[in-house]
């Protein structure tokens, strides 16, 4: 454990405003007050909030954070009491103490309370001062090192996935990707640690096979970039088991096929350099296409910056590169803790609190008295990117899967919208089913009580809870409308097709998935870029007919039908027999 002097000697380093009396008097008034405690793992109690103060401290943030981490669970489990730390240490310390006790009773409720009811108290505890989240994350980082020491396994897992979808996220919101890793790989040891040790395995294979090949790489990146004048530090970027996972699950590969688990981070002095040296390396090398990113001139939402690209490098090598200036860098691992210069003092800049509205405009949300899955999913959209989020008309969040379409986002607002949806419009403008969404999109469906949905957005919906939902329409249609006698209906289309590959395949397809029973099927002419065919139908169900041949129109193709070809053959027959006979 980690004594006061040392912990004093580590914020000296970067803090010469540093009130090392209070500092040491914080030490010494948590120790007296958790003197009889002991944790999970057997320990004297002190040595957590010590911990806590030592990772504030790794932040660089200021003396009255830091203090609030060595004091964070005397109010909670000790007999002291709030007017006794502000009385000791000041109001400051004393509302921090108190923010981040309020969030520890909130998370012994977590069994029974909403996750967003909870994720509303931790942020409206958070609101008032932001550090009070950092101690809190501090805090969790901290609990989750030494979580196989609890016994209460069903408590573990509970810690575990609040961690995974609560606090790592929250951490990666504020641009402490370094936190938010250890966060997400601690959770995942406890929630998956068999497919986390065959990870970690295959990392040290990797790792013990490409040591070398680092080494020699890292000298020639050095050089070349020497040579154009470019002074640059080089080292190793490693993914964590999780993220190589979560890759894994999203991209369906397997992990022999990962080929960007140990990458490069070039930091450069200024962002001149940066992109001189993406030059460097894209004349230099092959680029791997689809892998360029430019955070820099478009920061992610978290406020990261960075350039992202991949090469084929020396000794053809795919290689994945960050360039970062280092204040870049020092963002990327601290996030907001950055803004703590201590230039002229300890004071947090206010101007530094403007680069955080989404907290400040979901306070005024839930103070406004919107649901908390509202706020929880708007919560998710400032948070998350893998997804797709859009808003309805009245303003609610709803979140989609990447490539979604308006049919998803119907029926996620609700079966019904869906089932009578005729149209939408997308930020003003009328647009198709088919449309892909983007983030922000504000979607408007149109609906009519005589519609139904069509089997034809099968093909353009991507959410399991709107095929579903289609189909299970059109099987209470058909249940519904089955009669003891079933009646079959015959049918023909005269249709015009290109001469293309997969272009029958379509139209039997749509036929297939609107119940149409193919019972002949004929080539009527020749030509070079089309061909004629005639299709005999067998239909039990005119509504499908009517949606296939809606579908067919939709696909711009000449086309006829011809609903009674048999009894128009017989006619036909029959005056060519008694033609016959006279």
């Amino acid at each position: 454990m980690i004594n006061n002097n040392e912990l004093i000697d580590q914020i000296k380093s970067y803090n010469r405003f540093l009130n090392s009396e209070s500092l040491n008097k914080a030490y010494n008034f948590a120790l007296e007050a958790h003197q009889n405690q002991k944790r999970d793992e057997g320990v004297p109690y002190i040595i957590h909030p010590v911990a806590v103060a030592k990772i504030l401290t790794e932040l660089k943030l200021d003396s009255a954070t830091i203090t609030t981490g060595l004091l964070h669970d005397t109010i909670e489990d000790t007999n002291v009491t709030y007017e006794t730390v502000r009385k000791e240490f000041g109001d400051e310390v004393a509302n921090l103490v108190e923010g981040v006790t309020k969030i520890s009773a909130l998370e012994d409720k977590a069994s029974t309370d909403s996750k967003a009811e909870n994720f509303r108290k931790l942020i409206l505890a958070t609101s008032k001062d932001i550090r009070v989240l950092l101690v809190k994350l501090a805090d969790r980082l901290h609990n989750m090192r030494t979580i196989q020491f609890v016994k209460d396994k069903d408590k573990i897992i509970r810690k575990a996935k609040e961690t995974m979808e609560i606090y790592a996220p929250l951490a990666d919101r504020m641009g402490m990707n370094r936190i938010r890793d250890e966060l997400e790989d601690l959770s995942f040891s406890v929630l998956n640690k068999p497919a986390r040790d065959l990870i970690l395995e295959r990392l040290n294979f990797i790792k013990n096979n490409t040591d070398d090949t680092f080494k020699f790489i890292s000298q020639e990146l050095i050089k070349i970039l020497k040579d154009n004048g470019i002074t640059a530090t080089i080292t190793g970027r490693e993914k964590t088991p999780f993220s190589i996972w979560r890759k894994i699950q999203n991209k369906k590969i397997s992990l022999e096929q990962l080929t960007d688990i140990i990458g490069f981070r070039v930091i450069v002095n200024n962002i001149e350099d940066c992109y001189k040296t993406l030059g460097i390396f894209h004349s230099r090398f092959s680029t791997i296409p689809g892998k360029f990113k430019d955070y820099i001139s478009t920061p992610k939402i978290n406020k990261y910056k960075s350039i992202h690209t991949a090469v084929i490098g020396p000794k053809k090598n795919r290689i994945e590169i960050q360039i970062r200036t280092h204040d870049m860098n020092e963002f990327a691992q601290r996030g907001i803790a950055s803004h703590w210069k201590y230039k002229s003092s300890e004071k947090f800049s206010e101007l530094s609190w403007k680069e955080y509205d989404w907290l400040r405009d979901l306070v005024e949300i839930i103070e406004a008295g919107t649901s908390p899955e509202h706020y929880y999913e708007f919560t998710k959209l400032q948070m998350f990117q893998e997804n797709v989020f859009c808003f309805t008309p009245k303003g609610a969040v709803i979140k989609l899967p990447q490539k979604a379409t308006p049919i998803d986002f119907a029926y996620a607002v609700h079966t019904k919208i869906g089932n009578n949806a005729i149209g939408c419009t997308i930020n003003g403008r009328q647009a198709t089913f088919q449309t892909i969404l983007k983030n922000g999109d504000l979607v408007n469906i149109e609906t009519s009580k005589n519609a139904s949905p069509s089997l034809h957005w099968l093909s353009s919906s991507t959410t399991g809870k709107a095929r579903s939902a289609i189909r299970r329409y059109w099987q209470d249609k058909s249940t519904e409308n089955k009669d003891t006698t079933v009646k079959n209906y015959s049918s023909t289309i005269e249709i015009d097709l290109p001469h293309k590959p997969g272009v029958l395949g379509h139209i039997t397809s749509l036929i297939g998935l609107n119940k149409g029973n193919i019972v002949n099927l004929e080539i009527l002419k020749r030509k070079k870029e089309h061909l004629k065919f005639s299709i005999d139908l067998q239909i039990k169900d005119l509504k499908n007919f009517t949606n296939l041949i809606s579908q067919i129109k939709q696909s711009n193709l000449n086309f006829k039908i011809i609903r009674h070809k048999q009894k128009k053959n017989a006619f036909i027959k029959r005056i060519f027999e008694n033609f016959k006979r006279n």
